[in-house]
């Protein structure tokens, strides 16, 4: 039990760490550039994340026809668009009964009649309407606050091979233009990884969608973009820290951008659930490193330090 609360006490460490980091990114000149340009993205209820995640799971940034062409980009010729639901309400007049302020019964006039008088009433009402992802446009970048992570990692084929027996559906690669590192497909239940990354943004992006194949598994488990992502990222980030592996470049500005203010209200609502998911992963993944590395020189000590695989640690860290 005291090997366990180790390293519980070592996850709350890295929340705190993260939440830190976080908070930094917000005071740089590269966040309020950011700003200016996501700022016309919109938000997307429950049921439109759901639609959005169907029908284009790998879709990132998510925008309709005329906002790209305010961002300096276009959608390409023959490109069909993902199909929301969008609040379209009405107005119309209609003679309604006059109620008494004090009483809430139907007002009377001299003969007994029930007074009425005409209102304008709103009406809710939606149509469905059509969004692109920035995949299925082109022009000018948008600004990034994450820079993609960059370093091989040794050892990289065993612990692949270990994120595979922990996630609990299959992970494959594809290739594809933009900015997207992968996703979970809901459809399928299986990974999608981008090829051609280096082996520290690989590895991220694997525990990353690891995460979200584990909460957010089928639709009763799907929730708003803004905390999914939260939850993904920072268990992956615990994760990456846990193996000595350093992911701040890449999660802090992540994680920014889809926290809706600095007071972090997405990490802190889900603190329990990122720490819970965290250290399933961790022991499921030191047990799986392991089996795996038979002859390789490995240390684990789970209560203080991360596991090492011939190089992997504290002491050889990888960044930008």
């Amino acid at each position: 039990m005291a090997e366990k609360k180790g390293q519980s006490d070592k996850i709350k460490e890295l929340t705190e760490k993260l939440e830190a980091g976080i908070k930094e990114v917000f005071t740089s000149d590269r966040y309020r550039e950011y700003l200016s340009v996501m700022n016309k993205f919109h938000s997307y209820s429950f049921n439109n994340s759901m639609l959005i995640l169907l029908q284009k799971p790998e879709a990132s940034y998510v925008a309709g026809y005329k906002t790209w062409g305010t961002l300096d980009r276009h959608v390409r010729k023959g490109e069909k668009g993902i199909t929301i639901v969008a609040p379209c309400p009405y107005k119309t007049k209609k003679t309604v009964e006059v109620l008494d302020d004090k009483t809430g019964q139907v007002k009377r006039d001299s003969y007994g009649n029930p007074m009425t008088e005409v209102k304008e009433i709103q009406y809710a009402s939606f149509r469905a309407v059509s969004i692109f992802d920035i995949s299925q446009t082109e022009g000018r970048p948008l600004p990034e606050l994450a820079e993609e992570l960059k370093g091989e990692i040794p050892d990289y084929k065993v612990l692949m091979d270990s994120i595979r027996e922990v996630a609990p559906v299959p992970i494959h690669f594809e290739s594809w233009e933009g900015s997207k590192k992968g996703h979970y497909d809901l459809m399928n239940k299986e990974i999608v990884i981008k090829s051609g990354m280096s082996d520290l943004q690989t590895v991220k992006t694997a525990f990353h969608e690891t995460a979200h194949s584990i909460l957010h598994k089928d639709r009763a488990h799907i929730r708003d973009s803004a905390t999914m992502e939260v939850e993904a990222e920072s268990t992956a980030f615990i994760v990456c820290q846990h193996l000595g592996l350093d992911t701040s470049d890449y999660s802090f500005g992540y994680l920014a951008g889809w926290s809706s203010d600095k007071t972090l209200p997405e990490l802190k609502s889900s603190l329990q659930t990122i720490q819970k998911t965290a250290h399933e992963v961790i022991e499921n993944l030191d047990r799986a490193i392991l089996k795996n590395t038979n002859n390789l020189d490995i240390s684990l000590s789970i209560a203080d330090e991360p596991i090492k695989i011939s190089g992997i640690g504290d002491t050889h860290r990888h960044r930008r």
